[in-house]
């Protein structure tokens, strides 16, 4: 059973062959990636004397039991490997060419070739000629490495284009190889080899087969014209697996023709850097194009049926888009006959759901995805957990739900701190929370509440202000508990119950005692700046009452002076008062 699904996975790569590049040995992790990342940088090459382009897909890790179904689809099967060693002494070398063997022997069934690139030896030994192993003195003075892998490459298409003239034009009889995934080989035993039943089953396996070898060798017409038929033949004997297989095939080979730019967005898009490639595959697979798909003299009645110039005129245009994704449909209702195939009917609806979105057809992509999110895969690891989340939640961003997007962002922080992990990642939880903010219209700027309405659903916002609280703290940031408590207590006063207002208070009382608020910006380590919070909402005043001062600040009447002698009471020469008084007198004497 293939158990371990890949979330990257677009129609285009169907079209690929895939490349495996391991260390051997202790390799400085920096030195190998460095490596890898010139190695993958090859990921398409023009096929000398052919307008044929091969692109390829490189892995540094893969599952030996997902190489099991590369006859199912031939894109899951490793065809090549290249493996990274250090070896500095000659008296090293040969137990490392014996590792290098060790290594070839995991994926030894289905390898056309494999490459060692060899690091730190020099001498004798790194003279001799050889194909399959390269030296350099260090890892600062390999300058030809892409140009060794183009030359790994082309020794990989000779492999497939004989693999795929000798499976194209099989001439053995009656007896084509029935092709199986795993969990089918034990269903087979004992089983009537001579009916006709099983021959036509055998057929169409086989072309649904040579299908794949026909597009991964850059011949879509040709792949085009072996799914149309695998289809016919598998329909008419019920074998919905292999029938799902062949009809994904079709959608694969006819979105490759529609979207020469690939369906993988920023993840992915091979063709961006080979746009005259893309072009020139375009302008050879155009409609109409004469091209001599299959020689019929070459298929025996027997076999894979020797007249194929019917389907080659029917199926020369391939399928539109609407029915690309009517036909995505009807393979994912097959797979999902078989509890086995899981991971391959995730697969197909991630890749329903990239062509979708590039179709702009954002509801239809939803149901894939919610289909996808029901398929019962074995046991996951909290890291495959995290990895389907974040996932799901790019998906349905690319289709414009970004409320569901920021769910299962959330989701996905939850499980990075999930009580089964020994150490809990705490800041990577922050900082897919602080992603699903947009997706809930919630922004950490006090500034972005003082107009007008509230936006969005409050009852979440404090729940996902409430676990940025628990994540800082958990991540020993009380100064960051402190900045998004305040900000709860501004923004959302108006939602929170009283216990809500005093648990809050209380909280953030005891934050501050440790660490004071303070009215500068915050900067996160990826650059995020949080804003100050003033606390403009607070306090509430709902009713105004009079209160008497304290004794000592009240004020108290001054007694009329009028008659008295002031003069020796007051500390003025001359005050209104005293010249009242004295006017009187004067006045009086009048």
């Amino acid at each position: 059973k293939m158990s371990v699904p890949d979330y990257m996975q677009c129609a285009e790569d169907h079209q690929t062959l895939l490349v495996v590049v391991q260390p051997i040995g202790i390799v400085p992790e920096d030195s190998f990636f460095r490596i890898y990342k010139r190695i993958s940088a090859v990921s398409q090459v023009n096929v000398r004397d052919s307008q044929r382009v091969l692109y390829i897909r490189y892995r540094h890790h893969y599952p030996p039991e997902n190489n099991e179904w590369g006859d199912f689809q031939t894109h899951r099967k490793v065809v090549g490997l290249i493996t990274i060693t250090d070896c500095s002494s000659a008296k090293d070398w040969p137990q490392t060419f014996e590792k290098f063997h060790l290594q070839k022997e995991m994926y030894g069934s289905t390898l056309y070739d494999s490459r060692l690139f060899v690091f730190g030896l020099q001498g004798e030994i790194a003279e001799q000629p050889r194909t399959d192993v390269a030296f350099y003195p260090s890892y600062d003075e390999c300058e030809t490495v892409e140009k060794r892998i183009e030359d790994f490459i082309e020794s990989l298409f000779i492999v497939l284009e004989s693999k795929r003239l000798d499976r194209a034009t099989d001439k053995s009889g009656d007896k084509i190889p029935l092709l199986c995934v795993p969990f089918e080989k034990k269903d087979f035993v004992g089983l009537d080899t001579d009916s006709r039943h099983y021959k036509k089953r055998c057929q169409g396996r086989m072309r649904k087969h040579v299908g794949d070898l026909c597009l991964q060798a850059g011949m879509l017409q040709d792949s085009l014209v072996h799914y149309h038929m695998a289809v016919e033949l598998l329909r008419a004997v019920n074998d919905f697996l292999w029938l799902g297989a062949a009809l994904e095939g079709l959608c694969s080979a006819s979105v490759i023709y529609h979207y020469p730019g690939g369906t993988g967005g920023k993840v992915g898009s091979r063709r961006a850097q080979g746009g005259s490639l893309s072009a020139e595959a375009g302008n050879r697979h155009r409609p109409g194009a004469q091209e001599v798909l299959i020689d019929p003299g070459a298929l025996t009645s027997n076999g894979i049926n020797a007249d194929t110039s019917a389907e080659i005129g029917r199926a020369k245009n391939c399928l539109s888009p609407e029915d690309i994704i009517d036909k995505y449909k009807e393979a994912i209702s097959y797979y999902g006959k078989y509890k086995n195939a899981g991971v391959i009917e995730l697969e197909a609806c991630v890749k329903a759901v990239r062509v979708l979105a590039i179709q702009k057809r954002s509801m239809e992509a939803s149901e894939f995805l919610q289909n996808a999110v029901y398929i019962n895969l074995r046991q996951l690891s909290e890291e495959e957990k995290i990895q389907r989340y974040s996932i799901l939640s790019e998906l349905y961003e690319r289709i414009g739900f970004h409320r569901k997007s920021a769910f299962f962002k959330r989701i996905a922080a939850m499980q990075c701190a999930a009580p089964s992990i020994p150490e809990p990642g705490w800041r990577a939880c922050y900082k897919l929370l602080l992603e699903t903010l947009p997706g809930y219209s919630l922004s950490l700027d006090p500034k972005d509440f003082s107009k007008g309405t509230h936006r969005g659903w409050a009852a979440v916002q404090m729940r996902l202000l409430h676990e940025l609280v628990y994540a800082s703290r958990r991540m020993g940031n009380p100064a960051l508990c402190v900045r998004h408590l305040s900000f709860l207590l501004q923004t959302m006063l108006d939602f929170l119950s009283d216990q809500e207002k005093k648990d809050v208070t209380q909280s953030l009382e005891s934050y501050t005692a440790k660490c004071p608020g303070t009215m500068e910006f915050i900067t996160l380590p990826d650059g995020l700046k949080l804003p100050p919070v003033p606390f403009t909402k607070l306090p509430i005043v709902r009713s105004v009452k009079l209160l008497n001062l304290p004794t000592s600040l009240r004020p108290h009447k001054i007694k009329s002076l009028l008659g008295q002698n002031v003069s020796t009471k007051s500390p003025f020469i001359y005050s209104p008062i005293i010249a009242h008084s004295r006017g009187e007198e004067r006045s009086k004497k009048i």
